[in-house]
């Protein structure tokens, strides 16, 4: 399945996408940053991954930017949007438009901790547990039908450091496994609230 990475920082996430692609059946047609120095554009032109650069600055509304991606994306025929560490709010035009088709990995076990901050937050919280969650991405921020997570165990010694690296060390194994779903079309948006996994709600 033809598909397209959005980030916007280092690409961890979408290193690990690229060495799991023959084997979750995705072929990855294009990495698209909005931040032009992204590292994750060096690993994507490393695999030989075409890349594409859309500059916010040059766009005055939201809407705007969202239109030239839209118009990327549906130039590249791809079935799948997978965001990886895409560092901005995607407007409804977008997320009408390819309803569905967009995942999206968030550090935290969601509903908790939308947004920022996450791994800080949960030390601050004293929480025992932490984790990643893959979802569907729906209007509300961070607030897609959650697919499947992954728990982390939150030590005393704990940083944001090094809870960070202990989620993304989990997340690099998540995110294929989620996509390579979606691949086989056994994952499917219902509605706001739901998705299925093999014809069950999940």
């Amino acid at each position: 399945m033809k598909g397209v990475i959005l980030i916007s920082g280092n690409g961890s996430n979408l290193q690990s996408i690229i060495e799991h692609a023959d084997s979750i059946d995705l072929q990855i047609s294009a990495v698209i940053s909005n931040e032009k120095n992204a590292y994750g554009l060096e690993r994507a032109k490393a695999a030989g991954i075409k890349t594409y650069f859309v500059d916010p600055k040059k766009f005055s509304e939201r809407v705007d930017f969202d239109q030239e991606l839209v118009k990327i994306i549906d130039s590249l025929n791809v079935e799948l949007i997978v965001l990886a560490g895409f560092m901005r709010i995607l407007s409804t035009l977008f997320i009408n438009h390819f309803s569905g088709k967009v995942l999206n990995i968030h550090p935290s076990l969601l509903p908790k901790y939308p947004g920022l901050d996450t791994h800080q937050r949960a030390i601050n919280a004293s929480d025992k547990q932490h984790g990643a969650t893959v979802h569907f991405v729906t209007r509300e921020l961070d607030g897609g039908p959650i697919i499947s997570q992954v728990v982390v165990n939150v030590d005393s010694h704990d940083t944001e450091t090094s809870l960070a690296k202990k989620v993304l060390k989990k997340e690099h194994i998540l995110y294929p496994k989620v996509i390579h779903w979606y691949t086989q079309r056994r994952l499917k948006l219902e509605n706001e609230g739901s998705a299925s996994l093999d014809g069950k709600i999940i």
